[in-house]
């Protein structure tokens, strides 16, 4: 059995450009579909937070309309409450790469508030991407990626292709005008190359060792795309 390491946010909160804190954290759905995938697969599942904080999850994506209904809501909730290693993450800063087979970020606003800005976060996926090691990404975890600079500067994903939470779908969900910078935008100003697909479709994208998800729809598929890399 190997060990995945999930790289979660620990912020509870998105800061919008009027200084207000939006309520937030991680997406359920992105964590939940790739830890029952990855554990279904016989992997042991690691989480780490900065400073080792418990992940909050965002309430928003516990309604039954995100959820297909009721049912779905209910089954995510249960599976979230199963997910113990969610209770105990370790600190981000003290995570040896070299112990994981894999790494993966899920979403939620969470990360555009403290993973963006995370330089042990930043210098983590700089070697996860140098590697070779399957490295998962999905919805506003590559916020993450723009904290991933080299020494010159430069920004380790630049020049690849990547899926990400369109700047379109920010204005669907509401929140576009509010934000103090999109996310398309940013990793586009950044170098990387982001391949949107049509608003919340799932929308996987591979290159190299990197596999990257648009949405929460994209979790499941960027699960499998990453378990392939394993096999």
């Amino acid at each position: 059995m190997s060990k995945i390491l999930f790289v979660m946010t620990g912020a509870d909160h998105w800061t919008l450009n009027d200084g207000t804190r939006h309520p937030t954290g991680f997406w359920a759905e992105e964590a939940v579909a790739p830890y029952e995938a990855f554990r279904a697969a016989g992997h042991e599942i690691v989480v780490a937070t900065p400073g080792g904080v418990v992940p909050t999850v965002d309430k928003a994506s516990l309604a039954a309309e995100v959820n297909g209904g009721q049912e779905g809501a209910d089954r995510i909730a249960a599976a979230l409450a199963a997910m113990t290693e969610l209770e105990r993450p370790v600190r981000l800063e003290d995570v040896d790469l070299g112990e994981y087979a894999a790494v993966f970020y899920p979403g939620g606003h969470g990360p555009m508030e403290d993973l963006a800005v995370d330089a042990t976060s930043g210098r983590l996926l700089v070697d996860a991407l140098a590697s070779g090691k399957p490295l998962g990404v999905v919805c506003h975890g590559p916020a993450a990626m723009l904290a991933a600079t080299r020494a010159d500067g430069s920004n380790a994903f630049a020049g690849y292709e990547v899926a990400a939470f369109t700047d379109a779908e920010e204005i669907q969900g509401g929140l576009a005008d509010k934000a103090k910078w999109l996310l398309q935008s940013r990793l586009t100003e950044a170098g990387v190359t982001v391949r949107a697909g049509e608003p919340w479709a799932p929308n996987v994208v591979v290159d190299r060792n990197l596999v990257t998800g648009q949405n929460p729809a994209s979790s499941a598929p960027l699960a499998t795309e990453l378990l392939k890399k394993l096999a």
